[in-house]
């Protein structure tokens, strides 16, 4: 048997099973859910099991309770597809009064939700799960610790173990567990691959309605050009560049219906915006934005490998964004924490931002690499604190510039961090 990877959200898993009487992890497919949650299961349901899958959904319509006997913490593998379950276990539950019996994974949100006739709270807790960080993939020495840096420990020193080519190779193959001990070509296809997957079947799951194949790739492929806009701007961009770029069209209605069922199951996710206080009378723009929740499908949607990327550094540093932000999501989570991005109606961006449930938040510029664009990031980090009113909220813990070439991690005069994503941890 394949030796189990140290995932981060196997300490949260286990504090949410001695708050609750049940854990459901989301997160795409692939991922590693079911892995994870077999390490902590005394028993285990695999309701799409193909020998019992016919005899599990009726039993989940005439008899649920038996699915659910069985050693606690029970794990019901791709309970989505029988949401009946649902009831059941909440009901379950209330009748056993003690935490930590049941464990949930699901790669779709139900396509029907009418059999679900209670919300779950107070009996549930959620856990989103995504593909692996670098720190989890071993391909960030971990050096430099996010917790340590809201504690405003910021004599940092950390050594980036990849270069520009490697750092392609890791945007290209993504942080997918299977792919990770692979060689070099089966692990680049494997994108390529899932991105099949959800072009052909898995998007169907998310309500149940037939959709056309290559028009899921086009507007794939453009979301991935589009990554990091705002929602209410998304759909349209994606219909124009479609409009551009392909011999078909696609109105904006249908590219939010791919979009939603994009979002559930878990390719894609937005970024809510962060809103400060702020001393001045800007106008902060609320709109979520969106990113790929792994970079490797943005360039299995766009075609690319790592070679085309070191010819295209804009792309590549667009992606790159998609790596930071997925890694930063993970350690956010685990420091109780969420990522947020800024935009002012001044043009003020920053790209993201973690804020903590203890009110301490981190300002994050992200960019590949280079004096200029670093540069460039630290004027923005500190035209933003300097807009923030600090007799209103906090003071920012740290200023970073996270990048994903130069060799260390170092402080500058002016007290902004520049840290390569390859020595950052949670």
């Amino acid at each position: 048997m394949k030796e189990y990877n140290y995932r981060i959200v196997d300490s949260l898993l286990q504090d949410k099973l001695e708050a609750k009487g049940a854990v459901l992890i989301e997160g795409p497919k692939w991922c590693g859910k079911t892995t994870t949650a077999t390490q902590k299961a005394a028993s285990i349901l695999h309701m799409d099991n193909p020998t019992e899958k016919d005899q599990n959904l009726t039993l989940a319509k005439l008899n649920p309770l038996r699915l659910l006997k069985g050693a606690v913490p029970r794990l019901i593998d791709e309970w989505q597809i029988a949401p009946t379950l649902w009831d059941s276990i909440r009901y379950e539950v209330d009748q056993r009064e003690e935490m930590g019996q049941f464990i949930l994974t699901g790669s779709a949100v139900p396509a029907d939700t009418k059999e679900i006739n209670h919300s779950g709270t107070g009996r549930f807790s959620w856990l989103m799960m995504r593909p692996m960080s670098l720190y989890e993939s071993k391909e960030s020495t971990g050096e430099i610790s996010l917790k340590e840096l809201f504690d405003e420990n910021t004599n940092i020193d950390g050594e980036n173990p990849n270069d520009i080519e490697k750092l392609a190779f890791l945007i290209c193959r993504g942080g997918w567990p299977g792919a990770i001990d692979l060689k070099e070509k089966p692990a680049l296809q494997q994108a390529f691959d899932y991105l099949d997957g959800v072009a052909k079947s898995d998007i169907n799951r998310a309500d149940g309605i037939e959709k056309n194949e290559e028009r899921v790739r086009r507007i794939m492929r453009s979301f991935a050009r589009n990554q990091g806009s705002q929602t209410p701007t998304t759909a349209i961009a994606i219909a124009n560049d479609i409009l551009a770029n392909d011999s078909s069209s696609v109105n904006e209605d249908t590219v939010q219906t791919y979009i939603k069922a994009l979002k559930k199951i878990f390719v894609i996710e937005d970024m809510p915006a962060w809103n400060p206080n702020l001393r001045s009378k800007s106008a902060i723009r609320t709109s979520d934005t969106r990113y790929y929740v792994d970079p490797s499908i943005a360039s299995a949607s766009l075609g690319l490998g790592p070679d085309d990327l070191l010819n295209d550094l804009n792309t590549f540093g667009l992606l790159f964004e998609t790596l930071c932000v997925r890694d930063l999501r993970i350690f956010a989570e685990s420091l109780n924490g969420s990522v947020y991005h800024y935009r002012d109606n001044t043009g003020l961006e920053c790209d993201a931002v973690i804020h903590l449930r203890n009110g301490k938040y981190g300002l994050i510029e992200i960019k590949l690499g280079g004096d200029d664009l670093i540069e460039e990031g630290a004027k923005t980090l500190k035209k933003l604190k300097d807009c923030i009113d600090t007799t209103k909220m906090n003071k920012p813990s740290f200023l970073m510039v996270l990048t994903g070439i130069g060799k260390y991690a170092y402080k500058r005069e002016d007290g902004v961090l520049v840290i390569p994503i390859g020595v950052l941890k949670n």
